[in-house]
């Protein structure tokens, strides 16, 4: 993917497609919590017209190739066009509807989070090598209706009360979008293990039990997923605190 190419993909769907959905619409502007740091009220506007973005809070804004540069903590142009081309095949064209109650509906309607027992996911998560017996502990089961259509899915926490849902033919979030953080009770840890997403936590839970089986309580540490590499920046903060961080990212 060129430079060129990227601009023509619309900002709009490129948020849809990272799991962020505007609060409201006001003329040609969409208005979205940022996802570039907390808040509570929109400040992050989306000049359909122009393809453009503005964060009243940071005084910065752009197209397309800055806000990959915020979001991935980078410069490197090489490395934004390649993160924007793997976004590529999740951005779809969409359009928002702002009537009375429409923007305040979730994406995912009649939503249950039940105790994870589907022998559907514990036969994916097993053919995925995790542990199920982990997985029950980590996880959850999400039963929800899209579009009409009832659903379920393995669900995992966010620090925010959304889920990253998963199961074999799905993969997606209940906002809000957010990243886990997994703190181990007792004294405050030095040492926190960093992960893209939760079925690598999961893989690293299952691996390190099948190699230290005695102590499959011994947990040193402290765990982050991020849940999309679009959260870096939410995660920034909270790794502060940590004197060591090991990173488990893929590539």
């Amino acid at each position: 993917m060129d430079i060129q190419t990227a601009k023509q993909i619309r900002i709009a769907d490129y948020l849809h497609s990272l799991g962020y959905s505007p609060v409201k619409q006001q003329g040609i502007n969409l208005w979205y919590k940022s996802p570039l740091r907390e808040e509570t009220e929109a400040s992050f506007k989306v000049n359909t017209e122009r393809n453009q973005w503005y964060d009243f809070a940071l005084g910065k804004g752009g197209g397309i190739i800055e806000l990959a540069s915020h979001l991935y903590a980078t410069d490197h142009i090489p490395y934004i066009l390649e993160r924007i081309a793997e976004q590529t095949p999740h951005v779809r064209p969409v359009s928002f509807s702002f009537g009375k109650q429409s923007f305040s509906e979730p994406s995912f309607q009649q939503l249950e989070i039940v105790p994870l027992s589907s022998p559907a996911l514990l036969t994916y998560l097993q053919e995925r090598g995790i542990n199920i017996v982990l997985a029950k502990r980590e996880c959850s089961e999400a039963h929800f209706t899209n579009n009409g259509k009832r659903y379920f899915a393995i669900a995992f926490p966010n620090v925010s009360g959304g889920h990253e849902i998963r199961n074999r033919y799905f993969k997606g979030c209940i906002a809000p979008k957010e990243i886990s953080h997994i703190r181990q009770p007792g004294t405050a840890r030095e040492t926190c293990y960093v992960f893209e997403g939760f079925m690598d936590y999961l893989s690293f839970l299952t691996l390190r039990l099948e190699n230290c089986p005695k102590f499959p309580e011994l947990d040193r540490q402290d765990y982050m997923v991020l849940n999309s590499v679009s959260n870096v920046s939410k995660a920034l903060y909270p790794l502060g605190s940590y004197e060591r961080i090991h990173c488990f990212f893929d590539n």
